[in-house]
């Protein structure tokens, strides 16, 4: 059974505060617990509506029902499995290689999947200013779907840390340079700006390579893309300037 402490306790991880209050943070789904097992994440407790992940001690699992699972769950249909997980220390940041940087981005499924971009590409570090969205929002986990387990994610002040760095910084604006026809570095920071209003003003001094996606449309009516989207676009093309 799961007691009542243990549903408030695993409710409650559903909002930031409680997560840093606590260090802990949940994830649902078999191949996201899988993934986070097999990596350096500490697991606090498991809870199981079937007998899965035997490898893990009986002491630091339990079997409920589907109805607690329902008391429990963050999600609309849920999964068979819960976990708690200790939010780690923050992550050394290494001042190489590729590294995406997040200007204010609020969406829980786009930085779930910029990490799953990020891991798809070798993109090891991911840099968030604080105004992002929390990186263990259950939804950003799901999102992720175990690429969290390979991918650091930081916060920082975004303007200091771009302010310091001695490596090349890109942004993407409209009226960038278009990406295709530019000489992309092996190492660098990407910024990528805030769904609704792209990289803040503070963030755009200290970008020096300004880059564009160009649309191909006849309207030429299109906006934007999603970030996500374009995150995808730029590491491929970043990806395939050095094969």
């Amino acid at each position: 059974m799961v007691s009542k402490n243990q549903i408030k306790l695993i409710t409650s991880l559903q909002h930031k505060k409680f997560r840093i209050e606590h260090q802990l943070f949940i994830a649902e789904g078999v191949k996201v617990i899988q993934e986070l097992l097999q990596s350096n994440f500490v697991l606090e407790h498991l809870f199981v509506t079937e007998r899965i992940f035997e490898k893990v001690a009986t002491s630091k699992m339990t079997l409920i029902k589907e109805q607690e699972m329902q008391k429990i769950t963050a999600l609309h249909s849920p999964s068979s499995c819960l976990a708690i997980f200790n939010i780690p220390t923050e992550f050394k940041i290494e001042n190489k290689g590729l590294i995406v940087a997040l200007d204010a981005i609020r969406d829980p499924g786009n930085l779930g999947t910029i990490i799953r971009l990020c891991d798809w590409f070798g993109v090891k570090q991911i840099v968030c200013s604080e105004a992002t969205v929390d990186v263990y929002n259950p939804k950003v986990i799901q999102a992720t779907m175990g690429s969290i387990a390979r991918v650091n994610v930081n916060y920082v002040d975004l303007n200091e840390y771009l302010e310091m760095t001695s490596l090349p910084v890109y942004g993407t604006f409209m009226d960038g340079a278009t990406i295709y026809k530019e000489v992309l570095s092996e190492e660098g920071i990407l910024v990528f700006g805030n769904e609704a209003n792209g990289i803040s003003s503070e963030i755009e001094k200290k970008i020096k390579n300004s880059i564009a996606i160009p649309r191909f449309g006849d309207s030429q009516k299109t906006e934007s893309l999603n970030v996500a989207t374009a995150a995808a676009i730029i590491l491929s093309e970043f990806r395939r300037n050095t094969l």
